[in-house]
C-alpha cells in the first residue's frame, strides 16, 4: 500500500473517502494531499470539514457529467485536485463515475455499511446489499423476499418509515430493522426496531437500515415455480379465468426470462403469469395490463400476497402499452379481439433476442396469430398442450382434461431464416 501511494503521488486527481467525523477519519498522508491541493471538491457537508482551506472549492450539486468535464479541464491545466466522497467512493459513490471518465486514484475510507454492521456486531459477507438512495423502491419486495440479511442505503424520501410501510404492505413482518444514524459523527445513534415501530418514528437523513429475519421465518411462505391455481385470488363466482399452472409453467419456460428481463403481461386477469415472471426476473421489471377493473384488483391483491412488485394498469391493449418500456418478453393471455394491431405493436417494440408467447384456446385464434406473426417477419413454434389432472372417484382415480391450449412462441428471424430458427428450437 505504501509503495502504491508513493508511486501514484504525482497523479493530478485523487478521490479520498471521508467519514462523518471529518478530518479525524483521514490518514495524515490524505490530510497532507488535501492541504497541498489547489482544488477541493465535495459535498457541502464535506467541504465544511476544511474551513481553513485556501484553494478553490467546488461543491458537488447534481450534474456529474458537467463536473467531470470541469475537472478534466483543470487537470489538463496541471491543477492538483482532491475529491472528497463519503466512506468508500466506489460503494454507491462518485468514485465509479469519475474513474470511468477521468484518470483518478481512489483512497477508500470505511463505508457506512461496514460501520453499521460493526455496531451490530455481525458479519456482513452474507448480506444482500442494495440502495434506494435517490432511486425508486419499486421491485424491492421481490428482490429481498427470502433473504435473511438485507442492507439498505436510504434517503429522506425512502426513509426507514417509508420502507417499513412498503414492506408491511407486502406482509413482510418477519423482518426486524437495525437503524444506524450519523455513523462516526457526534450524533451517532443506533438501535433495533420492529417494522411497526418504524411507522411512528423519524430518523436522521444520514442512516443505514439493516433488515434481519430469523431462520425459519419463511415457513409456509416459499412459493416454487408453478404456484397452485387455488392459491390465487380469482373472480367469483366465475373461477377458472386463470392461466392454469401447467400451461403457465410451459409458457414461462418459452419466455426464456433472465433475472433482469423487462416483461409485459397482456390480459393479466389474476396476474398469475406476471407474478411468476416477477419471481424469476427479480431484478427486472414486469408490466401488466387488464381491461376488467375487478380482475385488475385481484391482480393487485395477488401481487401483495406473493410479494411481487409489478406495475399493473387498467386498459385495453394495445392502448396503454406506450406507457411501458420496450420488453424482452411478452406474454399474451388474451387479445381482446384486436390480434393484428396488438401483435404489430408487440413485434415492433420487442427487443432483439426477445420472445412473445401467446396462448390460444381456439384454432381460429391460432391461425390468426400465426398469420400475423408471419406478416411481421417473425418465426414461430407451436406447442399443443393437452393436460389432464387426476381426480378421485369413490376409491378409484380418473383423469379430467383441461381445455387444450396452443402455446405459440414467436421471435425475430435469425440470419439463417425461419427454418433455421425452428430447427434449432425443435432440437
Amino acid at each position: 500500500m505504501i509503495q502504491q501511494q508513493t508511486t501514484n503521488q504525482t497523479a493530478a486527481l485523487k478521490v479520498i473517502g471521508i467519514g462523518d467525523d471529518g478530518q479525524g477519519s483521514l490518514l495524515p498522508q490524505y490530510i497532507q494531499w488535501i492541504s497541498e491541493s489547489e482544488v477541493l471538491v465535495g459535498g457541502e457537508r464535506q467541504l465544511q470539514f476544511f474551513p481553513d482551506y485556501s484553494g478553490e472549492t467546488i461543491a458537488i450539486k447534481g450534474g456529474l457529467s458537467e463536473l467531470a468535464a470541469r475537472l478534466q479541464t483543470k487537470a489538463e491545466e496541471g491543477r492538483r485536485i482532491v475529491v472528497l466522497a463519503s466512506g468508500d467512493p466506489l460503494f454507491y459513490g462518485i468514485g465509479g463515475y469519475l474513474s470511468s471518465k477521468l484518470n483518478v486514484e481512489i483512497y477508500p475510507n470505511v463505508s457506512s455499511l461496514q460501520l453499521a454492521f460493526a455496531r451490530m456486531g455481525q458479519s456482513w459477507q452474507d448480506a444482500y446489499v442494495t440502495s434506494v438512495h435517490g432511486r425508486s423502491m419499486k421491485g424491492l419486495a421481490q428482490r429481498i423476499d427470502g433473504k435473511s440479511k438485507v442492507a439498505l442505503l436510504t434517503d429522506e424520501t425512502n426513509s426507514p418509515k417509508a420502507i417499513a410501510q412498503y414492506l408491511l404492505s407486502f406482509g413482510m413482518a418477519e423482518y426486524r430493522a437495525f437503524i444506524a444514524e450519523n455513523l462516526g459523527g457526534s450524533e451517532e445513534r443506533t438501535g433495533w426496531y420492529e417494522l411497526q415501530e418504524l411507522e411512528e418514528r423519524e430518523f436522521s437523513p444520514l442512516n443505514v437500515m439493516i433488515l434481519s429475519a430469523p431462520k425459519g421465518a419463511w415457513a409456509g411462505k416459499r412459493w416454487p415455480m408453478g404456484i397452485e391455481d387455488e392459491m390465487f385470488i380469482q373472480r367469483k363466482p366465475d373461477k377458472g379465468l386463470i392461466t392454469k399452472k401447467e400451461i403457465r409453467v410451459m409458457s414461462l419456460a418459452q419466455l426464456a426470462l433472465q433475472p433482469d428481463s423487462i416483461v409485459w403481461d397482456i390480459g393479466t386477469c389474476t396476474g398469475s403469469v406476471a407474478i411468476e415472471a416477477a419471481r424469476i426476473a427479480r431484478y427486472g421489471e414486469v408490466y401488466a395490463i387488464e381491461k376488467n377493473e375487478a380482475d385488475l384488483q385481484n391482480c393487485l391483491d395477488n401481487m401483495h400476497r406473493f410479494r411481487t412488485d409489478i406495475t399493473a394498469i387498467q386498459g385495453r391493449a394495445p392502448q396503454g402499452l406506450e406507457q411501458f418500456p420496450d420488453p424482452d418478453a411478452v406474454f399474451i393471455g388474451g387479445s381482446g379481439g384486436e390480434m393484428e394491431e396488438l401483435l404489430h405493436v408487440c413485434c415492433s417494440r420487442l427487443r432483439p433476442g426477445g420472445r412473445i408467447v401467446l396462448n390460444a384456446a381456439t384454432i381460429e385464434n391460432l391461425y390468426e396469430a400465426n398469420k400475423a406473426f408471419a406478416n411481421e417477419g417473425f418465426a414461430t413454434s407451436i406447442t399443443l398442450a393437452q393436460i389432464s389432472r387426476s381426480k378421485p372417484i369413490l376409491n378409484l382415480t380418473r383423469f379430467e382434461g383441461l381445455n387444450p391450449i396452443y402455446i405459440i412462441t414467436a421471435k425475430h428471424k435469425e440470419s439463417g431464416g425461419a427454418e433455421e430458427t425452428e430447427g434449432t428450437a425443435s432440437e
